[in-house]
């Protein structure tokens, strides 16, 4: 089996397993933990691929967002944070674990591609191909519809999700300036006579 055979496999192999545990446990934050392991898997293969920015992306815009996905599931859930920050060092072990998943899918990859162990055969791209001019060529040219509609797509969630978080018209102190304009005096001063009292 080559060597770029084998770092697939392994890459796979996480990406399902962690997949799977996003969807079945009921821990938020350990689904939050496997859904980073499942992302970074998934830019090992994008590597694997020769496709480097979108693993950049992938990591940049996905990883990096997790920890917002996190914390919107926490606020539509109502968790009560304070167990959770007391609960904190129990979460430390499964972390330690992931963590080290990821470090050595990265030495697997980088690894590889520094002491040539990926087979030499596969057709290389030229000295002045740009990944990233490639992806946004096609993006805007062949792809332009379904790239305008994933837009929409983001938009009706980011509505949806202010719609859902959203818990009824809250009650402020402040006051309409046009209230304030037509306030009269005679409306907000009375003036009270009072008889004078002498004490002795």
């Amino acid at each position: 089996m080559e060597f770029k055979t084998f770092v697939f496999y392994f890459l796979s192999t996480i990406l399902v397993y962690a997949s799977l545990r996003v969807v079945t446990l009921r821990n938020p934050v350990h689904a939050a933990l496997h859904l980073i392991l499942a992302f970074f898997s998934a830019s090992g293969v994008w590597i694997l691929l020769q496709a480097e920015f979108l693993a950049i992306a992938l990591v940049l815009v996905y990883v990096g967002a997790v920890m917002v996905l996190f914390l919107f599931v926490v606020m539509m859930l109502d968790i009560n944070i304070d167990r959770l920050r007391e609960g904190f060092w129990s979460y430390l072990p499964l972390g330690s674990i992931i963590a080290l998943l990821m470090l050595a899918e990265m030495s697997l990859v980088l690894g590889g591609s520094y002491y040539d162990l990926f087979e030499s055969n596969v057709p290389q791209a030229e000295s002045g191909y740009s990944n990233v001019k490639a992806v946004g060529r096609l993006l805007f040219t062949d792809y332009v519809y379904p790239f305008e509609l994933a837009s929409v797509i983001l938009l009706v969630g980011i509505v949806a999700a202010a719609a859902l978080t959203l818990r009824g018209k809250r009650k402020t102190k402040s006051v309409s300036p046009g209230q304030q304009v037509f306030v009269k005096a005679k409306d907000r001063v009375r003036v009270l006579k009072m008889p004078a009292e002498q004490r002795d």
